[in-house]
């Protein structure tokens, strides 16, 4: 097996990509020992080109699809017995890197972990999950080569996936925080943060020889903890709404909540109603409280006050009896 390796290495080859893999962007060529003979053919096809590197040079870039001619140093069986002292190793070594020139289409693309920032405007931690697609092309193929996949044997539109992934969540962070966008507009605004992503990214690879054609934010979502931190914040936003068509401030209407409560519960919460009412009884706060609201000292809006009446007894802050008593004697002083 040997003596056939030796003798099957002299001999000048046809060299091509084919089948080429949808999924590679480079590909070298497995030369054995890189010692490309003279006078091999190389077939470069449609929608393929090739990187020469001799001697540890890039020597040519042959975009054009044809049938090439290779010349090296590298003379059937001469070479080889001349090198017996290097172990018939020849030190002219022929790399031959493959590159895909057709455009790259609708590679999906997602955040691997959340991306963590602070909003702007409810002063909430975020965790935030974004997704959507891309598409691009090789634009400066030796620049790709000589600066981002090197001297590797594939690369692949996967690892590229990878590479770009990883720019994005720190310019949706950079985007998120300069515009001050709160989390409740994120959807409505994806077509202009996919505008600014795009941008960015763009003008980031084509440094490195690689054209952005497209860039998609199709959809995001958040995780179990930022969505229970949403509801609260929906869940106060309902209340501090409710609460000023009542008529009443969203503190006031708290206190009220947390002083019926506590009432219901006296007997536990003794100790609160000391700290809270300097020792009147938690009921008796309570009751002095829905009258500070119910019955003002001076002359109030007759639909103002109703309201008042009404948010109160939605709450359950008063009952059915209270709301029709207070609402006659207070229609009665009219």
């Amino acid at each position: 097996m040997g003596i056939f390796n030796f003798f099957k290495k002299q001999l000048s080859t046809v060299i091509e990509w084919n089948p080429q893999q949808s999924d590679v962007l480079l590909w070298k060529y497995p030369a054995k020992t890189d010692e490309i003979k003279n006078a091999s053919k190389l077939i470069v096809s449609p929608g393929q080109g090739c990187i020469l590197v001799y001697e540890g040079k890039v020597t040519d870039v042959l975009d054009q699809e044809g049938t090439y001619d290779i010349k090296t140093d590298n003379l059937p069986f001469i070479t080889s017995l001349l090198k017996v002292m290097q172990f018939f190793e020849s030190e002219h070594k022929v790399g031959l890197f493959y590159y895909r020139k057709a455009e790259v289409l609708n590679q999906g693309w997602g955040t691997s972990s959340p991306i963590k920032y602070v909003d702007a405007i409810y002063k909430i931690p975020i965790k935030l999950s974004a997704f959507g697609n891309f598409s691009y092309h090789l634009s400066n193929p030796l620049h790709v080569f000589t600066t981002l996949t090197g001297n590797v044997d594939r690369y692949t539109t996967e690892t590229f996936r990878e590479v770009l992934q990883s720019r994005i969540p720190q310019l949706l962070i950079t985007y998120l925080a300069s515009k001050k966008l709160p989390y409740t507009e994120i959807d409505t605004q994806l077509n202009a943060i996919t505008t600014e992503v795009r941008a960015q990214l763009i003008a980031e690879f084509d440094q490195l020889g690689i054209r952005i054609t497209d860039f998609r934010l199709q959809g995001n979502s958040f995780d179990a903890e930022t969505e229970e931190r949403i509801g609260r914040v929906a869940d106060i936003t309902a209340d501090s709404m409710a609460a000023a068509e009542g008529g009443l401030t969203f503190e006031q209407l708290e206190r009220l909540r947390a002083l019926r409560d506590a009432a219901r519960n006296e007997s536990g919460l003794a100790g609160a109603g000391v700290a809270l009412g300097a020792g009147m009884s938690m009921g008796n706060l309570f009751s002095q409280s829905i009258n500070e609201i119910t019955e003002p000292t001076k002359r109030v809006d007759p639909i103002e006050q109703l309201q008042k009446l009404k948010l109160l007894l939605d709450e359950h802050i008063i009952t059915q009896e209270e709301f029709d008593k207070k609402k006659k004697d207070y229609l009665g002083n009219i």
